[in-house]
């Protein structure tokens, strides 16, 4: 079973006798417990969203919902750049810099949130959502008071998750996980509720109970981390040190433009299928990507603490752990490989059982979304370990090209017949550019032999 391999990969890391290993074996066992509770919950979500609102109002729901999930990013790549900057002060016994940088960081964050929130409930009421999401069938006032409530929420995780950044920064990705199944399972509880007690689907409704729950969950782990393991951490307006914040945004831009791609490869992918194929072909998308990210998610829980793991390595020099590592992350990355495989053969009898009759799912969907996984999987150890190691010039080169390409290439492909899995194979297309330089570029970090923009 590929899970017993990937546990018996991170058993043979702890008998190297790292720290580091030892770390983060123990945090990947909790998170696959937490995770798992996640997936399920996730997938029980479908059904009940389903029977609650209808095919349109689900995929209206959710292109919404990734429309405003771009306002995530206007931390201008902060969150990652504290990553690196504190898993640095960190591993050098810097405590009290890594707080400075934590209090830097939320006063920046916290402007920003500010800025981002007046300026979008100035535009809110100018705004056609109807004609954004195209539909006819739900009135413009509903969706413009469903985005205020869902971007309001948005707009205070902004802030609240950069307490996920310093657990993830200090390779405790569990103790992040452990909070999340408790929103997932209070937001089950209402929404079966709803369904219960209300004969017809509301969007406010659903938007009020999805986007409130996970916020107040962050609040509640903000203040209990802050307070306790994390004291010496804690946010402080008198140790906010505007200079610093140059080391965090030169690092943080590099992260942003690359969130930017983020969000062009996929959270542009809803507006594109909604514009040109309509609300019902976004809940076809959403249903099997939703399928296939499991061994995404899997694995990312694999990935969480590698990246600080390796921030922290490579700052102590320790390139023999890196080579290691990184050699049993491709053999863990193969074997999920198979099981995307199997998942893709499997794929029609779990829709069967997961949704019934309420969407047909084309096999070519199912077929381009496991490729896509494939990409994702065997790219991800390479792109960790750039990402710890800071060298992000070539990366944010490729990423510029990426994106311009993108949305050309998804239009063409959607119209030429292939309709939704055109938008699956052009994010496939553009991501498998990763394996021109990804995996050499890490080679030659690794070996020191990356001289100019591949070692920038």
């Amino acid at each position: 079973m590929p899970f017993n391999h990937v546990l018996n990969f991170f058993v043979h890391l702890i008998r190297k006798g790292h720290e580091r290993s030892v770390r983060a074996k123990k945090h990947i066992l909790y998170s696959f417990g937490l995770q798992g509770v996640t997936i399920v919950i996730g997938f029980v979500y479908v059904p009940l969203l389903l029977d609650y609102l209808d095919n349109e109002r689900y995929g209206i729901w959710l292109t919404l919902t990734s429309i405003l999930g771009w306002f995530e990013f206007f931390n201008v790549g902060l969150g990652s750049g504290l990553r690196n900057k504190f898993a640095e002060a960190v591993a050098q016994d810097k405590h009290e810099l890594a707080r400075v940088y934590v209090s830097t960081t939320y006063a920046i964050v916290i402007a920003i949130f500010f800025a981002v929130i007046l300026l979008f409930y100035v535009l809110n009421p100018f705004l056609q959502w109807d004609a954004i999401l195209n539909t006819r069938t739900v009135p413009a006032q509903e969706l413009s008071i469903l985005a205020l409530i869902v971007f309001s929420f948005f707009s205070l995780r902004f802030i609240l998750k950069l307490v996920g950044v310093i657990l993830i920064a200090d390779q405790r990705p569990a103790v992040y996980n452990a909070f999340m199944p408790i929103g997932n399972v209070i937001t089950l509880i209402i929404i079966i509720l709803l369904i219960h007690f209300s004969e017809d689907g509301s969007l406010i409704v659903l938007g009020f109970v999805l986007s409130a729950v996970p916020a107040m969950v962050l609040l509640v782990m903000t203040f209990v981390l802050f307070n306790g393991r994390y004291r010496k951490y804690r946010p402080s307006l008198k140790l906010v040190n505007l200079k610093l914040s140059g080391d965090l945004m030169k690092l943080g831009r590099k992260f942003f433009i690359i969130q930017i791609s983020a969000i062009v490869l996929f959270m542009t992918s809803n507006i594109i299928i909604i514009q040109l194929l309509g609300p019902e072909e976004v809940t076809i998308y959403n249903i099997a990507y939703k399928y296939f990210s499991i061994p995404i998610m899997v694995f990312a829980i694999i990935m969480t603490p590698i990246w600080s793991a390796v921030t922290e390595a490579y700052v102590k020099k320790d390139i023999s752990w890196l080579k290691r590592t990184l050699q049993r992350l491709n053999l863990a990355s193969g074997i999920f490989v198979v099981g995307i495989f199997l998942m893709l053969l499997l794929s029609e009898m779990v829709y069967e059982l997961w949704i019934g009759d309420r969407v047909s799912i084309p096999f070519l969907l199912s077929l381009s979304m496991a490729f896509f996984a494939i990409i994702n999987v065997v790219l991800s150890p390479y792109t960790q370990f750039i990402n710890g190691f800071g060298k992000l010039k070539l990366t944010i080169i490729v990423v510029v090209v990426q994106t311009t390409l993108f949305i050309p290439l998804a239009v063409l492909l959607v119209k030429s017949s292939l309709g939704v899995s055109g938008v699956v194979l052009a994010i496939c297309l553009i991501n498998a550019m990763g394996f021109l330089y990804v995996p050499l570029q890490t080679y030659k970090i690794l070996n020191n032999k990356a001289k100019g923009i591949w070692g920038q």
